[in-house]
């Protein structure tokens, strides 16, 4: 139990079913779908498609989505991948050509097909119960009648609206100024779009006026998008991946995600005595930090579209594990290993839903960077992500820019088992720190007995490229120590990530965690 005497959250207890996402309004939201007969998969397509509208510089429409979920009355988790595809005619030579080594963040190349919108509607079509319309109904509300700003929202609207571009000032800011907090966002074009996804399904977004409205953005700037890229636009079920840590299933979508990362890194820290550390000291933060290193380089080595790569199973390899523990010094700093092959960034939304069934959603949405590529379709304003940002432009790399190709994605949805039960979605956004981010929660659950808000208000650590970030909760001491053995310090702007979790108790009670670093909540009954 907490120290009540400390500001800070407690869990959120409910028997009936639970939400925990970024925004209050989302949370809410999916709570009400659930009253209104909705599964979880309804709940969760719910708050989600709100995100975007109260969350812009985070996700939208115009960006891709991953998911796991179990159905209720199973123990099998399934994968669903909602990640675009580069256009067909994308080729990576053309950049090279051009005297580029990455793909610019905010031009038209960086634009992927948004995949999100056709896993919705998917989902709500196989797994939902309620249909689109009653689905997309609150999210439609709240696109004309608008939201008022959140404070961690308003900071990071502030942040990145210098990426707004054309079309996307119009629709993104107030009289050319991001809103402040409070100020009252409208989106009416989506609204317009949401009302037509409702009627007519995937269709009206990936074909007719509303794609031709992206594409038009697109082609003004040079993009080689097609109406084909759009039509033939589909999400892809696919198998979860597993590791075990300390009596502990944990769960992630396979690649083109980089959760296969977070499986290597905790199979690292297996070959450490991590629960004989102090959970907020320096020894910790440094097997960590090293470990991220090795496990970061082979992602960037090899993950990339699964009909590009080879097998996932190095990932999950026990004895590559305990290969690449070896090479940690516990008193030493190594070099960085190979510089990251994606771009860097922090916005992606998360949200789980369980059920009074107990039926799970464990999904993961984003447009990328903050605000994408800074590019929205004139007429509806929709965001178009630059997810294809995280090609590399690396000849004969598996992740390679290439047309029809599915890059390296940074989101990745997170469940826990435990003896063949479903126990707790979860995610950990933040870019990159995400794999960092799921092995540090699991840690903190079972090396260090922590409790769920606990665990996901812990301080942070990320060694990021050539630096060790440690967010403020750190002392100045615990810096000092890194340093003494090699590690380059960085306090950073932002906290790292943001986190949210439901615990599924052996009683069937619901336990939420939220993460304070977001504006958002759990919410049950």
């Amino acid at each position: 139990m907490r120290d009540l005497h400390n500001p800070g959250r407690s869990e959120v207890f409910a028997t009936q079913g639970m939400c925990a996402t970024s925004h209050p309004l989302a949370a809410k939201v999916a709570i009400d779908i659930l009253g209104q007969g909705g599964n979880a998969m309804d709940a969760a397509i719910a708050g989600a498609v709100l995100l975007g509208i109260c969350e812009p510089q985070m996700t939208g429409l115009g960006g891709d989505c991953f998911v796991l979920f179990n159905r209720a009355g199973e123990s099998r988790i399934r994968a669903l991948n909602g990640s675009g595809r580069a256009p067909a005619a994308a080729h990576s030579q053309v950049l090279r050509d051009e005297g580029l080594s990455s793909v610019p963040l905010n031009g038209p190349d960086a634009v992927t097909i948004p995949g999100a919108v056709d896993a919705f509607c998917h989902l709500a079509q196989t797994e939902g119960r309620l249909g689109l319309g009653a689905i997309l109904k609150p999210a439609i509300h709240y696109a004309e009648a608008g939201v008022p700003v959140a404070p961690r929202v308003a900071f990071d609207w502030k942040s990145g609206a210098a990426t707004l571009q054309g079309a996307a000032r119009d629709h993104y800011l107030i009289d050319g100024q991001a809103p402040s907090i409070g100020q009252v966002f409208r989106a009416p074009g989506q609204a317009e779009v949401l009302r037509q996804i409702a009627a007519h399904g995937r269709d009206a977004f990936y074909s007719g006026e509303i794609a031709d409205d992206m594409i038009t953005a697109l082609s003004k700037r040079g993009g080689v998008h097609s109406a084909e890229d759009f039509h033939h636009t589909r999400c892809t079920e696919t198998q979860p991946i597993h590791g075990a840590y300390k009596g502990v299933d944990l769960v992630e979508h396979p690649p083109n995600g980089q959760g296969a990362t977070a499986i290597l890194l905790l199979n690292i820290l297996k070959h450490f005595d991590m629960a004989s550390m102090d959970p907020f000291g320096a020894e910790r933060i440094h097997i960590e930090a090293e470990a991220t290193k090795l496990a970061y380089d082979a992602r960037n080595r090899f993950i990339a579209d699964p009909d590009h790569m080879a097998r996932v199973e190095r990932f999950l390899d026990p004895d590559i594990a305990a290969r690449l523990a070896a090479l940690i010094d516990p008193q030493k700093a190594m070099p960085a290993a190979a510089p990251l092959t994606e771009a860097v960034h922090k916005d992606t939304v998360y949200i789980t839903v369980v059920d009074r069934d107990q039926m799970a959603v464990s999904l993961i949405y984003s447009i990328f960077h903050s605000f994408g590529s800074g590019i929205a379709s004139e007429k509806y304003g929709i965001l178009l992500q630059n997810r294809g940002a995280g090609f590399t432009l690396q000849p004969g790399h598996p992740n390679e820019l290439g047309g029809g190709k599915r890059p390296m994605h940074t989101i990745i949805p997170g469940m826990l088992a435990q003896n063949g039960r479903v126990t707790m979605p979860f995610g950990v956004m933040g870019g990159a720190y995400q794999p960092t981010g799921h092995a540090r929660f699991v840690s903190n659950l079972t090396d260090f007995g922590l409790g769920l808000q606990e665990s996901i208000d812990a301080p942070r650590a990320f060694f990021d490229g050539s630096v060790l970030k440690l967010e403020r909760g750190y002392s100045e001491a615990i810096a000092k120590q890194l340093s003494d053995i090699g590690h380059n310090i960085e306090v950073p702007e932002t906290p790292l990530g943001g986190a949210q979790a439901i615990r599924i108790r052996n009683d069937g009670v619901l336990e939420g965690a939220s993460d304070p670093r977001k504006d958002g909540c759990a919410l049950g009954y």
